[in-house]
């Protein structure tokens, strides 16, 4: 529920806190003290167009806070989620910043957001209702879900949409695989002869780098294959150097112990060299055996190369791909040899899935006809109490095409009076009547498919006496299941109100400037407001005793 208005410099109002409960709120004051100011403020604050002359005159912007305690189950949450709004407060705060300029910018507990997610969370947050169509959030988009509410069958709704989303699922895989086995049938021909040739070839994944590093190498080989021939004769052949040096090694070896401090080091400095020959031989015996190819290896790694990259460069793929294309192509070709069966299997199911469908919307159709008669009538009882006793509410139920929300285009028509053409709520009743139909049809719905907080702007306006205390019954009636705020002339509202607002317009600066002001009313206070809402400028003792009947009666 709406717990804090606040606004400040919108047209009249510089400065204005209101702190709000649950029931029955009435706003009183009169003509020009500023009611329709505070609501064009509140709906602005919900996301209603901006306006330039909102702004107070001499500051350069206008400013106004909603703040709502909002129940965890509440369906704003899921806006809220949605747009990553955080909070898991059960306080939600809406901003709304006007400037002079023309520029708005929107909070939510705040956090910048989009005029159009502002307006959806005040949808669901507040319904105002009043004697203009633009402020009654109730229009026939919603119609279908109010009458569900009322009826009880949202579950039944829910499944016919969860039906649909079904049958939708099953009738795009049909399409996806008919439109497969097409394409792949008028290619039949030429993947058998792709999965043979590519069978026959067998590429394989890293096949291409492999045999290319092969034949680098081998190539490489051949250009150093004979220097390495011809130093390994040198290090080992008849001209090696180990024979002499080893026999010289073993002479001097003989010698050492005449004169070790001589021969020594030189005997180690030979040995050292006789190592590292060695080593080199070894290394030289190695290349020799890596350089010692088959030709025809070369011939063969050279020609599958060749094979390779021409298959790659005919089907328009990297030759790593071929192998993945083959095992493709053969997929291709088991689609066709299974496709039929598999199409025909498919479309057993996406028919199945259309009869549940049709069985399920068409129960929800009639479901829906048998709430409409008794919504009917219902509303039309509430009526005569209401002035509207020549009124007929009716709820049209229209055939339209299949869809989500089923078989049913729902809207709410009413017929002013005898052998007048009925027709769609919002064109055929008058400010006035509109809102009169509309608390009618909230007091049917009570609870059911409305927001937590509602406001009637001047519903009671032209009338008076029984129809007026009709109309406070009737919104008391409402607030003991949702929140109700309304504007009012008729004393026999307010009279019903859990809580009284008065709303004046006061000089301010010397009387150049004027303000508008909201008090709440303690029982001294409230009943001289409503004995001056019965007796007009001069408050007579006649008054305040019936202002006194009045709240006694209502309580």
């Amino acid at each position: 529920m709406l717990a804090r208005l606040s606004i400040r410099d919108i047209v009249l109002i510089d400065r204005l806190d209101i702190d709000f409960g649950s029931g029955l709120a009435t706003l009183t004051g009169e003509t020009g003290a500023g009611k329709s100011i505070l609501l064009d403020a509140f709906a602005l604050a919900l996301g209603a167009r901006g306006d330039t002359a909102m702004v107070r005159e001499g500051a350069e912007q206008g400013q106004v806070i909603a703040a709502f305690d909002l129940a965890h189950d509440h369906p704003a949450r899921r806006l809220i989620a949605e747009n990553d709004l955080g909070g898991e407060d059960e306080l939600l705060i809406v901003r709304r910043v006007q400037f002079a300029d023309g520029r708005t910018r929107a909070f939510v507990n705040d956090q910048p957001v989009s005029v159009q997610v502002l307006r959806a969370l005040g949808a669901a947050l507040v319904e105002i209702h009043g004697q203009h169509d633009e402020r009654a959030f109730v229009d026939a988009a919603t119609h279908r879900a109010l009458l569900d509410a009322y009826g009880g069958i949202e579950g039944d709704a829910a499944a016919v949409a969860r039906l649909w989303d079904e049958r939708r699922a099953r009738e795009d895989a049909v399409a996806h695989h008919r439109a497969e086995v097409e394409r792949a049938s008028r290619e039949a021909e030429w993947l058998r002869h792709a999965v043979d040739e590519l069978g026959r070839l067998a590429p394989e994944t890293g096949e291409e780098t492999a045999l290319a590093g092969r034949r680098a190498a081998m190539m490489q080989a051949e250009k150093v294959a004979e220097d390495l021939r011809s130093t390994h004769d040198s290090v080992t052949g008849p001209q090696s150097p180990v024979p002499p040096l080893s026999t010289a090694v073993r002479r001097l070896e003989r010698r050492v112990v005449q004169a070790p401090a001589l021969i020594e080091p030189v005997v180690k400095a030979i040995d050292a060299a006789l190592t590292a020959l060695d080593e080199a031989r070894t290394h030289l015996e190695k290349a020799l055996r890596v350089a010692d190819f088959d030709p025809q290896e070369l011939e063969r790694i050279e020609e599958r190369l060749f094979a390779l990259r021409a298959a790659g460069r005919k089907y328009n793929v990297p030759v790593d791909h071929l192998a993945a294309l083959g095992h493709r192509y053969q997929g291709d070709l088991a689609l066709i040899d299974a496709g039929a069966e598999r199409l025909a299997a498919l479309e057993r199911e996406a028919q199945a899935a259309t009869a549940r469908y049709r069985e399920a919307a068409q129960a929800l159709s009639a479901a829906r006809r048998r709430a409409a008669q008794k919504l009917d009538k219902a509303v039309t009882g509430e009526l005569k109490p209401l002035k509207l006793e020549r009124a007929q509410f009716s709820t049209q139920i229209e055939s339209e095409s299949e869809g989500p929300n089923g078989l049913d285009r729902v809207e709410f028509w009413v017929r002013t009076n005898p052998g007048t053409r009925p027709g769609p709520l919002m064109k055929i009743a008058s400010g006035g009547e509109l809102a009169r139909f509309l608390l009618a049809l909230k007091v049917v719905l009570a609870d059911r498919g409305s927001a937590p907080t509602l406001v009637f702007d001047e519903i009671d306006t032209g009338v008076g006496g029984a129809v007026a205390d009709a109309i406070g019954v009737r919104l008391a009636r409402l607030a003991s299941g949702v929140q109700v705020i309304a504007v009012t002339h008729a004393p026999q509202v307010a009279a019903r109100a859990d809580r009284h607002y008065l709303i004046t317009k006061d000089a301010l600066a010397k009387g150049k400037r004027v303000a508008t002001r909201v008090v709440e009313l303690a029982a001294e206070r409230r009943r001289e407001e409503i004995a001056r809402m019965l007796a007009g400028a001069e408050i007579t003792a006649e008054a305040r005793a019936a202002a006194e009947r009045l709240i006694r009666a209502a309580s």
